[in-house]
């Protein structure tokens, strides 16, 4: 049976999947990056949690991070267009289906990488803070 984390995690890249960029998870940057963007979850750090008693509960604010990566010559408006998205998809449902207590994706931070013989890529590292509990640190 899978862990509360891993669960949210696989719920977070669902979300990203049906989004028109193609949504990896915790792979490495391939050769092409697709017309649309891509995005990559990477799991990030649960943290340290706050522990409440009676019951025992552990509170996260985990963060997960999203790589978001364009190229082409119309690479600035498609970027913002997938910011978007992202933003549009994640507060459609805070909570995950339920997974959660909240889900917040804070601002990126945009550079502009060169690539020998192509265009450029726009890329950014867009943290996700997922908020839940569980009963147990390694549930």
């Amino acid at each position: 049976m899978p862990t509360a984390r891993e669960t949210i995690l696989a719920a977070l890249h669902v979300r990203l999947s049906a989004l028109p960029p193609t949504a990896l998870r915790g792979e490495v940057l391939p050769e092409r990056v697709p017309a649309e963007g891509l995005l990559i979850l990477r799991d990030g750090d649960p943290g340290e949690p706050e522990v409440t008693l009676s019951p025992l509960r552990y509170h996260y604010q985990h963060r997960a991070e999203i790589e978001a990566v364009v190229q082409g010559a119309d690479r600035d408006a498609t970027f913002d267009a997938l910011c978007a998205s992202i933003g549009t998809a994640l507060a459609a449902d805070r909570t995950l289906g339920g997974l959660c207590d909240w889900v917040e994706a804070e601002a990126p931070q945009a550079v502009d990488l060169p690539v020998d013989g192509a265009a450029s890529l726009k890329a950014a590292v867009i943290p996700v803070v997922l908020h839940y509990s569980t009963a147990d640190q390694l549930a």
